[in-house]
Parts: C-alpha cells; sequence; structure tokens
C-alpha cells in the first residue's frame, strides 16, 4: 500500500508517517529522498535545515539534503530503469502512467490536504493542483504510442526515415509555489517519450514529490524510473553537472534560470526554462467590466499571487480607471484569508517568513515612490491561536502606478497588484512589452478584431483573450525573452523530451566518385 506522509493534524489524528511533537514541531519518520524503488535517507554529513509550515508557522522536519554520492545512486538508477522503459512501446508505458492517473484521482483529497501543509495555499486550489497533475500524466499518456518519425522517399527506389528516440536520463528541478503539479508536469512528457527522471523539489516545499515517486512505483514504474533527491542550490549543481544527465528541465527564478543554462551548457545538455515574469493585463475600455474585474483577480491572487505568469501589470485604459479600481477593490476586501484546509478559505498562507518580508518591503517602497495603497497590503494575524505564527497578509491593490516604479518594474511574486492608466492602443503596447520578460499578457475587450491585433504586437509566450491564468495540459506554455526556453505541455514539449535520428537506406549501387 502507498505510504503517504499523513495531512498534519489541525482536522484530525495524523497518520504514522507524522505525529506531531509536544513542542509543535513535526517528526517526519518515513524519508523524503526516494531512488531505486524506495525512500532513502541521505548519508551526507551536513547541517539539516529546518521546513517550515507556512500555515501556522511550525516546523514541519528537517530536510536531509543530498550531496555527491546520493545524487550519483539516484542518477544510476534513473540510468539503470532507462533501459528497459526505453525499449517498451509506447502503448506499455502509456498503461503504466493511466495507472498512476488512477491512483493520483482515487486519493485526490489527501495529496491535496498535503499540499496545503507544504505551500499554504488553500484546499480548494490545492484540488485543481493534484487534478491538473493527474491530466497532465494522462494527456502524455494518450500521446506515447503516437510517437512516430518521418519516411521520406529517395531517388531509385532509396529512402530515408526518422526515428523519435528518447533522450536518457533528464532531471526537473521544481519551484515552490506548486509543488505536485510542477513534478507531474515535468515528469509526464518525460516518461511518455521513455526517458527516466530524477527530480529535487524546492527545499522549502519538500513533501509531495515524494509521494508522486510512490505512486508511479505502485503504479508498475521500474525502479528507478521517477526519482526524488532533496536539497539546495548545491545538490541541483550536482544534478545538472553529472555526466549522466542529458537533460534539464527548471521552474523558478531568472537568475537561477541563468545559471542552470551555463552549467548544463558545459556538458551541451538540453534544457528547459520556464522562469518568472512580469505581465501585463490590459483592459480597454469597451471590456465586460465583470469579466475584466474577474480576469484581474484571477491574475494577481491565485496562490497568494506567488504565480509566475500572473498579470501583475493591470493597464486600465483612462475613462473606466476609476470604476475598475473602485470593483476590485471591494472583491479584494472581501477575499477570506486564513486556514488553508478550511473550504471558505480563498487566501492561504505565504510560503515563508523571508518571502512575506520581501513582499511587504515591496508594499512599503511602492508608497515611498508615491504609489496608492488602494486597499491591503499589511500583515494579517488570523483569530485562530493555531495558526497565529503563520506567514499571512491582506491582498494589495496598488494604484497611481508608474512605469519607472519598483512595483511594476521587478516580479513581486505576492499578492499585490499594480494598475496603469493608458489612453490609446499603441501606447499601451509599447508599455506593455517594455521588460525584459514575457511569460503572459492579456487583454479584455469586446472588440474581436482589436483583441487579436493586440495579442499578435504582445511580445509573450502564452496570451489571454478575455480571460486570464488558465493552463489547460493540452496547450503549450511558456515564454519569451528572459521568461524562458522551450515548452511545457502540449504536444510540443515532446520534441523537448526527444531527439530525431535519420536514417538514410540505399536500395541501388553507390555512387561513388573514387
Amino acid at each position: 500500500m502507498l505510504q503517504m506522509l499523513a495531512v498534519l493534524s489541525r482536522r484530525g489524528p495524523a497518520a504514522a508517517a507524522v505525529r506531531c511533537l509536544s513542542s509543535g514541531s513535526v517528526d517526519v519518520t518515513l524519508p523524503l529522498n526516494f531512488w531505486a524503488g524506495e525512500r532513502r535517507t541521505s548519508r551526507e554529513e551536513c547541517s539539516k535545515e529546518k521546513v517550515y509550515e507556512p500555515a501556522t508557522g511550525r516546523v514541519l522536519c528537517l530536510l536531509e539534503p543530498c550531496g555527491a554520492a546520493e545524487v550519483d545512486e539516484a542518477v544510476k538508477a534513473a540510468k539503470l530503469a532507462f533501459v528497459p522503459w526505453s525499449k517498451m512501446s509506447g502503448m506499455e508505458r502509456a498503461r503504466v502512467m493511466i495507472r498512476a492517473a488512477h491512483i493520483i484521482e482515487s486519493r485526490r483529497e489527501d495529496l491535496a490536504e498535503m499540499e496545503v501543509v507544504n505551500n499554504g495555499k488553500s484546499i480548494t486550489e490545492a484540488r485543481l493542483d493534484v487534478d491538473s497533475a493527474r491530466l497532465c500524466i494522462e494527456y502524455y499518456a494518450g500521446l506515447a504510442g503516437t510517437l512516430a518519425g518521418q519516411h521520406i522517399q529517395l531517388p531509385g527506389g532509396s529512402f530515408a526515415y526518422t526515428r523519435r528516440e528518447p533522450l536518457g536520463v533528464c532531471v526537473g528541478i521544481g519551484a515552490w509555489n506548486y509543488p505536485f503539479q510542477i513534478a507531474a508536469w515535468k515528469s509526464a512528457p518525460a516518461l511518455a517519450c521513455g526517458n527516466s527522471m530524477v527530480f529535487k523539489p524546492s527545499p522549502v516545499t519538500p513533501l509531495t514529490a515524494v509521494l508522486l515517486a510512490e505512486i508511479y512505483a505502485q503504479a508498475g514504474a521500474p525502479d528507478g524510473l521517477f526519482n526524488v533527491v532533496q536539497g539546495g542550490q548545491e545538490t541541483g549543481s550536482l544534478l545538472c553537472h553529472h555526466t549522466d544527465v542529458a537533460k534539464v528541465s527548471f521552474t523558478g527564478s531568472v537568475s537561477t534560470g541563468q545559471k542552470i543554462m551555463e552549467m548544463a551548457s558545459k556538458g551541451v545538455k538540453s534544457v528547459t526554462l520556464e522562469l518568472g515574469g512580469k505581465s501585463p493585463l490590459i483592459v480597454f475600455e469597451d471590456s465586460d467590466l465583470e469579466n475584466a474585474v474577474r480576469g484581474a483577480l484571477m491574475a494577481n491572487f491565485l496562490s497568494q499571487g506567488q504565480v509566475c505568469s500572473n498579470g501583475t501589470r493591470v493597464f486600465v485604459q483612462k475613462d473606466i480607471v476609476p470604476e475598475f479600481v473602485e470593483e476590485v477593490v471591494r472583491r479584494t476586501r472581501a477575499i477570506t484569508i486564513g486556514d488553508p484546509l478550511l473550504e471558505s478559505t480563498r487566501m492561504g498562507a505565504l510560503v515563508s517568513r523571508p518571502h512575506l518580508d520581501k513582499v511587504l518591503f515591496f508594499v512599503d517602497q511602492a508608497k515611498k515612490e508615491g504609489a496608492t495603497v488602494c486597499c491591503g497590503g499589511e500583515p494579517f494575524v488570523p483569530t485562530d491561536p493555531k495558526l497565529r505564527g503563520g506567514y499571512y497578509m491582506t491582498p494589495c491593490v496598488l494604484g497611481d502606478c508608474r512605469d519607472e516604479m519598483t512595483c511594476v518594474k521587478e516580479e513581486i511574486f505576492g499578492p499585490v497588484m499594480s494598475v496603469l492608466s493608458f489612453e490609446t492602443e499603441e501606447e499601451v503596447l509599447q508599455r506593455a512589452n517594455d521588460t525584459t520578460m514575457g511569460l503572459a499578457a492579456g487583454v479584455f475587450t469586446r472588440d474581436v478584431t482589436r483583441a487579436h491585433r493586440v495579442v499578435e504586437q504582445l511580445k509573450a509566450g502564452s496570451c489571454f483573450i478575455n480571460n486570464y491564468n488558465i493552463t489547460p495540459v493540452e496547450v503549450p506554455f511558456g515564454g519569451f525573452k528572459m521568461s524562458g526556453i522551450g515548452r511545457e505541455n502540449g504536444q510540443v514539449t515532446v520534441e523537448y523530451y526527444s531527439q530525431l535520428k535519420t536514417v538514410f537506406v540505399e536500395m541501388g549501387d553507390v555512387e561513388s566518385l573514387f
């Protein structure tokens, strides 16, 4: 039976995997590393790092980072598993993946609750993340049996064909905002194409990736097919430099992505980078105001604003700014903040105390630079005494923003919306594109011609018309400029987890010049 870390029991007694101590901390009795088919304890002799529950601020566990020996063992396990897995037919691989998806579906609530403990987001959002992970695995299971090359007829009856082959051992490095979902988004296309994977979650949110490893194992995957190593920058560096690693897929900050690209380049490894954003959301005066407000809220406050694609620069056409801001503020003030395990909660805790302090600093900086705090932007202390050590803040709407302000130029990665005014389409396009990043962008208008004209000129990899922050697994997701390289999800991602081999077949005599 699948061993699963139990939810820290604010809801009831904790299971054997996790027990609450009298000190209020948690003793995790199962290791969080996983390779060669089982959980592993790190032998690395280094200081262990405390992992905190965002909702309460209490210690969840002590993280055991993996050193060179552990990373090497995990990569070797993946290399061994690659041999039988890559020789399976696509349909055989698909059956294992479908079983994994069914297990996720059957344990949806447990996985979602653990993700709440892991990350601090609301249970409503965590369920959607688990669903997205399952759907991604199902989608790529469906593609696994369709992978094929091409036949090219040549003169004289000769021909050539191409083979789409797996890369080998792939490394996935996840971010802390969608821990379980990102592990699935990276592993599903990799496994469908016949690769194996070593995955490193963020050290801030280490709890749920190992559950996915156990799910794949229970579904019948070869031992070592999907492995989890815990750790920070040093562990990631060891993975990127390992000679048996063929590809690195990373989700996170631009600065870390640059370092990973540099490390991977030394081994000429393939990379997929899904990095940061400072995305524009453009609201024209002819928009359906109700939908535009909903879109702006979804573009800024999902997962406490900790979403790389968030449309945090909200450009509103001048004549409707007062009406738009009034309605956004009214709805923002009505957002229920608190215990993320409660069904009524719509905004949980930010991921850590340092991150909360960083976001609040951005709000203070915006005030100093002349922005108007229309609402929010303050620490929030829940009434429940168990939650008073958690990392909460009130969602913030900043008005009177200008392009040169820090809050408009830099990625805050918290529940902070910056509202800017514009007059003409030409003007707003120039301002929207005036950024080194290009992950996402959105436009609200009833004029379908203008919508497509504007989207054509937006320099962003994922664009939305009259909606925002929807990510169906069938649709590619990724950015332009410094927001990344490659794509996740969609059929095109198969190309990033496979390589083409060309075979020439001569059916006649060799025509030689010698």
